[in-house]
């Protein structure tokens, strides 16, 4: 009896989604963890090597715009913990509802509208983290750029290479904030390990951002055929419920006749 448990038990574990749910895990951690750490280092580089300091007042400046970002994967990483284990127990239901095929539980319509709202609600998620796989590709190109001019440099002796915050918007055409190969800053950053360790953090993120996008494809087609198993199986469902009425009505005409023709015999 014990060992039966067990296996029907494990038997209701919905492994697709279970995968989903761990890789969608893996992939937020990975992106909010990391992102978080390369957005501080990045606030340290601008600050230890490119001289800028933050704005006095309300002005929105680039180290605004990464306090703003820090916020937001905060938030993403309790939205997606929660949305995780939401599909989830979905799952577990959804299992168990697909096992009235062969007469162990009941669906309702309920069922089937929840699984719909899933469907389109992570469309609508896999849509985002498309956007922000694309976004955190951005800075994994200009740490890769900076990356290649401390390279060339140490490569090339007498280069005069210089990189300009300008250049990707971080600072207005205004104002000049570039290191180049002669300075003494540019040396220093390009010896330093944070300038690796945070073009790798960011590289790291950029893969749980895509290890997200997988995870949502994932569990779009595992909504998608349990939606299709939930809907047949309450074709059949209601197939059964007509057949046991039929079958109900047929017997009590059968006994109505009995009876009526016993009363005539006597």
């Amino acid at each position: 009896g014990c060992f039966e448990c067990c296996i029907k038990c494990l038997g209701g574990i919905p492994y697709a989604s279970l995968i989903a749910t761990i890789l969608l895990y893996a992939g937020v951690a990975l992106f909010c963890g990391c992102g978080h750490e390369a957005l501080s280092g990045t606030v340290n580089i601008l600050q230890t090597y490119f001289e800028m300091t933050r704005a006095a007042g309300d002005v929105i400046d680039v180290f605004t715009m990464i306090d703003i970002f820090k916020y937001v994967i905060y938030g993403v990483a309790a939205a997606f913990f929660v949305y995780g284990i939401l599909l989830m127990v979905e799952g577990f239901f959804t299992t168990g509802a697909i096992k009235d095929l062969y007469g162990d539980f009941k669906i309702t319509t309920c069922g089937r509208c929840v699984s719909a709202w899933f469907i389109m609600l992570t469309y609508i998620f896999m849509l985002a983290w498309l956007g922000v796989t694309a976004f955190t590709s951005l800075p994994v190109y200009m740490y890769f750029n900076l990356w290649t001019i401390c390279r060339n440099a140490t490569i090339v002796d007498g280069a005069n290479l210089c990189l300009d915050l300008r250049q990707y918007g971080i600072v207005t055409i205004g104002e000049e904030k570039k290191v180049c190969t002669a300075s003494e800053s540019f040396i220093k950053m390009c010896d330093s390990n944070e300038l690796n360790m945070t073009f790798h953090l960011f590289i790291v993120a950029l893969a749980g951002a895509g290890a997200a996008v997988i995870a949502m494809v994932h569990y779009l087609m595992v909504l998608s055929a349990n939606w299709a198993y939930v809907k047949d199986a309450c074709r059949m469902q209601k197939y059964e419920d007509i057949k046991s009425k039929e079958e109900q009505e047929l017997h009590d005409i059968h006994s109505t006749r009995s009876k009526e023709r016993l009363n005539a015999y006597t």
